[in-house]
């Protein structure tokens, strides 16, 4: 297990939809993984907390951050190239959790550096399914690099 002992994973979920949002919190509820989800609705907050500033002043940096491509304010495109360009922030794994299924969405967020990208199942034990994957591989497969202060 590649995650530090005794320390939880701080995710950053990126979701404008309730729904979404509440089946990602109850699959993390669930979790093996020791996690501290964190939730904002639209881009511009979303830029906020990975810099820390103004009501995300105290908010850690995200060990995994799940992206909506689908975003008010700011679009998750613009979230993603904003994070991976700069030199601070490009380190932290982003991986697109979105309901397209379109191939120009697929190929620009990885042109844009995307870690990956997964379109949301409609059925919920898939979705289910899918959140334990990604537990699975970025908390026990993936060595992620190691926090900044």
């Amino acid at each position: 297990m590649t995650q530090e002992v005794g320390r939880p994973v701080d995710i950053l979920l990126v979701e404008d939809n309730p729904g979404d949002v509440m089946l990602v919190e109850e699959t993390l509820d669930d979790s093996r993984i020791r996690n501290r989800l964190h939730v904002v609705s639209d881009g511009e907050q979303a830029m906020e907390f990975v810099r820390r500033q103004g009501n995300h002043a105290d908010a850690p940096r995200p060990d995994l951050i799940l992206l909506d491509l689908n975003l008010p304010r700011k679009s998750g495109r613009e979230v993603l190239r904003e994070i991976k360009s700069d030199p601070d922030l490009k380190s932290i794994p982003v991986v697109v959790l979105t309901s397209s299924k379109s191939e120009e969405d697929v190929i620009k967020s990885y042109e844009l550096h995307a870690n990956a990208y997964i379109s949301k199942p409609f059925d919920f034990q898939q979705f289910v399914k899918v959140m334990h994957a990604i537990e699975d591989f970025w908390f026990l497969i993936v060595k992620l690099p190691p926090k900044h202060a």
